[in-house]
């Protein structure tokens, strides 16, 4: 582990910049489980998978909603590439519901048109957003 307390975090979509700053702590979900990465964390570059992204700062913790992307971790910072993050105040609520009822729908279905894996994806985005709200 580093000796400093905190390291920093860049956060980039291809619409804007979402986040940029210290932080103490940074955990998220990759394609091989959930990551919680500190000051002095290896190098290790990781797929991003829907999930809740929580930032812990000085000041307490953030959370938004994290989709698709790519992290790079060094021991001095983390910059994470995402398709979509949202912070709560973005989401809206009706529709991250309706999007949960559809994905559960045509993962219940199983038609032969049905792209499971789309379809799971969705679910795992819907309920991110709804849990961000929470």
């Amino acid at each position: 582990m580093a000796d400093n307390q905190n390291f920093h975090l860049r956060i980039i979509t291809p619409d804007r910049l979402f986040y940029e700053g210290d932080v103490d702590m940074v955990e998220f979900n990759t394609t091989e489980g959930e990551i919680g990465v500190l000051p002095g964390h290896i190098p290790l570059t990781v797929i991003v998978k829907p999930g809740i992204l929580v930032i812990t700062e000085k000041g307490g913790e953030k959370e938004a909603a994290l989709h698709a992307g790519f992290a790079e971790i060094l021991p001095e910072g983390i910059t994470i590439l995402a398709e979509i993050v949202e912070w709560p105040e973005e989401i809206d609520a009706h529709r991250a519901e309706e999007a949960l009822h559809r994905a559960q729908d045509r993962l219940a279905s199983k038609t032969p048109e049905t792209d499971i894996a789309r379809a799971e994806t969705a679910l795992m985005r819907a309920m991110a957003r709804i849990e961000v709200l929470k």
